[in-house]
């Protein structure tokens, strides 16, 4: 059965990125009200103002500030009365090394992608339960199911943001409000070509990066069938819950992965640089300026 997204209302954090603007793209044209939420408000007011249909919002909020999200739920309220779906999509990752890093990017990383979905989901849920069919959706990946040295303490978020989406899912279910998760591997956005440029987790391109679209329609089929998960590409979930069978068994198994990664990382910049995103200076990538 198809989720009918007409006069919903939909929030979306994150909104003005890569995935999050493709969702609320996706939502607006099934006749949702969207509520796109991001830092830079200039790009949420962009996004917003660009989605068919009336009546769209883009909002600026820092969701490392627990007032700033008490107010835009205020702001939600105040406009729309109720929140029928709430996508927790912001997310952010680093291609320093865990040795490199300092301890204030480590809290930072950790408080955007594990701690803030929490709060937002918490500080929402008096407008959810305004909904007749509440829904919360995060946005996790498949780096909260399989480890990745490059990036453990992306790793560590999401692993915990996973765990923690599970737990509410169950919690929530009996509440009436469906909550669940989407992990996608790597997708085609300007924050994977700027980790790919800086020379970041090669591991995660195993297989060339999915794109956007393909992250909206696993949240749509979310939508259509509620659950606790679903994957954007379930061969490749499939083969990262079979490796954390046997987690000793990783050092020996990495080797392999990494190899594909390297090669595949490399096919990634390639592309970019026929489609006119990236091109090599010296003997370094580095991304095309947008115009």
């Amino acid at each position: 059965m198809s989720y009918d997204f007409r006069d919903k209302v939909i929030a979306v954090t994150g909104g003005a990125g890569g995935i999050g603007s493709a969702m609320c793209h996706r939502f607006a044209s099934g006749g949702a009200q969207c509520v796109v939420v991001d830092i830079d408000e200039a790009r949420a007011q962009k996004v917003a103002g660009e989605l068919p249909g009336a009546r769209h919002l883009g909002v600026g909020c820092d969701l490392l500030n627990w007032t700033q999200i008490e107010q835009l739920f205020e702001r939600i309220g105040e406009e729309y009365g109720r929140l029928d779906v709430l996508v927790n999509n912001v997310g952010m990752t680093s291609t320093e090394r865990f040795d490199e890093r300092d301890i204030p990017s480590i809290e930072r990383e950790i408080a955007l992608n594990m701690t803030s979905p929490l709060v937002t989901t918490r500080l929402g849920i008096g407008l959810l339960w305004k909904s007749r069919d509440p829904r919360v959706i995060s946005t996790v990946s498949l780096a909260g199911l399989f480890p990745q040295g490059e990036t453990p303490v992306y790793c560590a978020s999401k692993f915990g943001l996973r765990g923690a989406m599970l737990s509410i899912g169950l919690d929530l279910r009996e509440k009436g409000i469906l909550a669940g998760s989407v992990l996608p591997s790597a997708t085609d956005t300007p924050m994977l070509r700027r980790e790919a440029v800086d020379g970041g987790n090669s591991m995660q391109f195993q297989e060339p990066p999915q794109q956007p679209s393909d992250v909206v329609a696993a949240t749509v089929s979310m939508l259509d069938k509620p659950r606790l998960e679903a994957y954007a590409r379930p061969r490749e979930s499939f083969s990262a819950r079979l490796a954390m069978l046997l987690p000793n068994l990783l050092p020996k198994i990495l080797p392999f992965f990494r190899k594909r990664g390297d090669a595949g990382m490399v096919r990634y910049l390639e592309d970019l640089e026929r489609r006119g995103l990236a091109r090599r200076n010296g003997g370094r990538w580095e991304l095309v300026p947008e115009r």
